[in-house]
């Protein structure tokens, strides 16, 4: 039997950032289309605001449960046996993979049960929203052949916990999506695929042998260590665009500092264990950056 300590190192605290900055900084583009709807005397832009915890509790729920679901799926196919990093439940044998995939299920009917809160209350279409992501999560490692495995992995972080969870949230809060919660999407998106790109990177050598072709894999090496800088430059492109909406959206950039330093081994060329803090720093910055647009939105 896995402990409690196990199961919450095997949940993945360091990804939370995934599903808190998205969250964050629709909360931030909402408060911002109401203000400027009021300017306009558009009485109809308001804010919904007890729905952003709601909103919050299914991110969380979908991250951990895809946390969960990935360990399960990857530890029965072996793909974990030699991984190098934390702990993986199913593949360390500290916990049945029966148990996992139960951790797994209950996770995506919290985030389910909450997500049906948000779509009766707004649209119900939201509801189709949530049954994609819901696969998408578990698809990422599960089934006959998981997209997660032919390199999509990135693309698909970058539609789930950016473009989904950023629109989302504005969407359920507000009744609309504006441009300035789109480029916010991009950015946090931006960030989401640079963590798994990180992760991937570190784990070219364990995942080539397993057959677990990555995006990290395809591109080889040093292509993936570019695209790790690539995606963390596009969030500060879009602090500096979003100054069209508010010069305040400029304090965005106090997370250029954790960035640099997020991207630092990656650049080094580290390898294996070495990675880790950039996992952990980028998924810092994109936190940072997502509470500092916020409160910039929010002034502006």
């Amino acid at each position: 039997m896995a402990t409690a300590t196990q199961w919450i190192e095997g949940a993945r605290p360091r990804t939370l950032p995934n599903a808190i900055a998205p969250v964050v900084v629709a909360v931030g583009a909402a408060a911002a289309m109401a203000d400027t709807g009021a300017a306009a005397a558009m009485a109809d832009t308001t804010v919904t605001w007890w729905k952003a915890p709601v909103a919050l509790l299914v991110a969380l729920a979908l991250i951990v449960g895809v946390n969960y679901s990935n360990d399960y799926s990857d530890g029965i196919r072996g793909t974990d046996d030699d991984r190098v990093g934390p702990l993986r439940l199913v593949g360390s044998g500290a916990a049945s993979p029966g148990s996992v995939r139960t951790a797994a299920v209950v996770c995506f009917v919290i985030a389910a049960v909450a997500g049906l809160v948000l779509a009766v209350t707004t649209a119900w279409w939201l509801v189709v929203v949530g049954a994609v992501c819901i696969a998408g999560a578990w698809f990422y490692t599960g089934g006959a052949k998981p997209y997660g495995y032919s390199g999509f992995g990135e693309i698909a972080v970058f539609v789930f916990f950016g473009l989904v969870a950023v629109c989302g949230t504005q969407f359920v809060l507000t009744d609309r999506i504006d441009l300035t919660g789109l480029a916010c999407a991009i950015a946090v998106g931006s960030f989401s695929s640079a963590v798994l790109v990180a992760n991937n990177i570190r784990d070219i050598p364990s995942d080539t042998e397993s057959g677990k072709i990555t995006l990290a894999v395809r591109l080889g090496d040093p292509r993936s260590r570019g695209l790790h800088a690539a995606l963390l430059a596009v969030p500060f492109v879009v602090s500096v665009a979003l100054v069209l909406q508010t010069p305040w959206s400029l304090l965005g950039l106090v997370a250029f500092p954790l960035a640099w330093k997020a991207n630092a081994p990656v650049r080094a060329r580290a390898h294996g264990l070495a990675l880790i803090p950039a996992l952990r720093d980028t998924g810092l910055a994109m936190l940072v950056w997502s509470v500092a647009t916020a409160v910039g939105l929010v002034l502006g």
